[in-house]
Parts: structure tokens; sequence; C-alpha cells
């Protein structure tokens, strides 16, 4: 996991954890990292204090003394509430599908085929299929759709 501090074109500053750079270049690509402040998508990384690991092996650097004043600004969440209502609905979508819809695993696209040709009854499912099997199933003029996956399903 690495951390980056970011900022948005609105001088917006607050940090997020990707699994590694090239995620974060994908998810900003995509317009998924988002302010927090304001929803901007337009972010780009801080400049940043590197992390250095310490070398004096157990022992520990005396506390700083307690800042004087205001505390400082809130933690933010890392998900700007946009992002949070995009996940609810993709939960919400993948609920449906489930409880909905017979699960025929591998079987997919051979029961996709069956239920097209009326070789089966016709009813919801979903399953696994690979990327080339779902375009084999595309150009047969089988419509499908790809079942959202849930972001905690990666984690």
């Amino acid at each position: 996991m690495i951390r980056y501090d970011l900022v948005c074109d609105k001088d917006h500053a607050f940090d997020s954890w990707f699994p590694d750079s090239a995620a974060y270049e994908k998810l900003l690509a995509g317009g998924f990292v988002a302010c927090p402040h304001c929803g901007s998508t337009k972010v780009a990384k801080a400049i940043m204090a590197p992390a250095v690991k310490r070398t004096d092996k157990g022992r520990t650097a005396p506390s700083p003394p307690p800042a004087a004043g205001p505390p400082g600004p809130a933690p933010v969440a890392l998900l700007s509430e946009k992002e949070q209502q995009m996940r609810a609905f993709l939960r919400a979508v993948r609920r449906h599908v489930v409880e909905n819809a017979e699960n025929v695993g591998e079987r997919f696209p051979d029961e996709a085929r069956r239920i097209h040709a009326g070789e089966t009854e016709e009813r919801a499912i979903y399953g696994d299929a690979s990327l080339e099997e779902v375009r084999s199933l595309h150009e047969e003029g089988i419509e499908v759709l790809p079942l959202p996956r849930l972001p905690e399903e990666g984690n």
C-alpha cells in the first residue's frame, strides 16, 4: 500500500491510500480520485516527505509537546460522498441480481446460449465467463452484462 498527499484544482489538500502507483494512475485516469471537500476530480500529487524506516531498533524519540491553540482539521474520509453513493448503488445492484437470478457458475456461457436458442426455460442467470466468452456471446447476438465487483471483494 502507498499513501499519497493529494491536492485538487481548488487547492484543497487531502491524502488517500492506493495498492500501488499503477492503481493510483488508473483510478485518476478514470475520474475515481476526487477531492473529499469539493468533489473535484482534477487531482494531483502534492509534494511529500519520504517515509524513512527507523534504524535505531527500539529506541523511541521523545513525544513532541502538545500543540497549543485550536485542534487541527478533522480527518477526512478516503472516499467522497459521490464515491460512497456509487458503491452503495453497486452493492444494491449486486444484491438484487444474487437474490433474483440463478448462479450457474462456469456454465454461464453455455446456459446463456441454451436460453437464447430456446432449448431451456428463459430465466435470469449469472455466473462466470472470460472476456473472450463474453465477446463471443455478443457476436452471437446474446446480450450479457458484467456484474459489478464490489471494492471489498478485492481486499
